[in-house]
């Protein structure tokens, strides 16, 4: 059995993804099961099936990391570190995401395409909620996308192949939807690719660790979540929703495109400076 897993440094990289995920699978669907058959609350059904799914994730990528490539400290490697320097990426993420997000409609505001509203609920449980689920995406999609897909392709293909790779398969994985959703939130696709060129250009630039890309990822779902959940922003109806955003999710509109365009193009060439320095 060991000397199978050893040998699976030999095989291609989309043989190694499918191993994980068929073995990532067979660990889950056990567990899996019985929540949907004997959970009857879909909200409740969803946060039990992801959170073992994530458990039995953390956990094979442990022995993964120590049968197949004899690296016990797999977790770190991916750059999930619990340093000091760490935490501080994961901080100045988190502003970059909020503040980019606040920055996005408040030039709406001003622009009068939207109109800030009084918060119909209490805004600091909204606050404290949505940096708890901000947090807990950042962390998952981060490890997930930045940390094993990442370097499962790295060590395979050259940093631009890997980097685009994963960024597309970022993009696509969050449209396993029906055709009908699929069609609807087509229009952020773009915006989720720059997403994840930025998520990338993020990691190399902090040299490999992921707290700056789990507090940005968190960041910006913050910051929606507060905007959208405290119901903060009327849209004025002055320009076409595919400007401001087809669902009011900026994801999905020309200015949410263009602001990551500007935020990844500026991380982009802080990472370009730091490789040089």
């Amino acid at each position: 059995m060991k000397e199978n897993l050893v040998r699976l440094v030999e095989r291609p990289a989309p043989i190694r993804l499918g191993c994980f995920i068929l073995n990532l699978l067979l660990l889950w669907l056990p567990l899996a099961t019985p929540i949907y058959l004997l959970v009857h609350d879909s909200n409740l059904e969803s946060i039990l099936t992801l959170v073992f799914l994530y458990a039995v994730f953390i956990f094979l990528l442990r022995l993964w990391g120590k049968y197949v490539y004899q690296q016990p400290q797999i977790l770190r490697h991916y750059g999930l570190e619990f340093t000091r320097q760490n935490g501080m990426d994961l901080l100045r993420g988190l502003a970059m995401g909020i503040i980019n997000t606040l920055i996005l409609f408040g030039l709406q505001g001003i622009l009068g395409w939207l109109v800030w509203q009084q918060p119909k609920v209490f805004l600091l449980k909204v606050i404290l909620e949505g940096l708890l689920v901000g947090l807990g995406i950042g962390f998952a999609e981060e490890l997930l996308f930045r940390g094993w897909l990442l370097d499962e392709l790295q060590r395979d293909y050259n940093p631009r192949v890997a980097m685009w790779t994963d960024a597309i398969a970022f993009a696509a994985l969050h449209f396993i939807k029906p055709l009908e959703a699929i069609i609807h939130t087509l229009p952020q696709f773009p915006a989720l690719v720059l997403l994840g060129l930025t998520q990338v250009w993020g990691k190399r630039w902090r040299r490999g660790r992921l707290g700056l890309p789990i507090g940005l990822h968190g960041g910006f779902v913050w910051g929606y979540y507060i905007i959208n959940v405290g119901e903060l922003v009327k849209y004025s109806g002055q320009v076409p929703d595919w400007v401001t955003g087809v669902n009011n999710n900026p994801l999905q509109g020309l200015m949410g495109v263009l602001l990551m365009s500007v935020l990844a193009l500026w991380i982009r060439g802080r990472t370009e400076r730091s490789r040089h320095i």
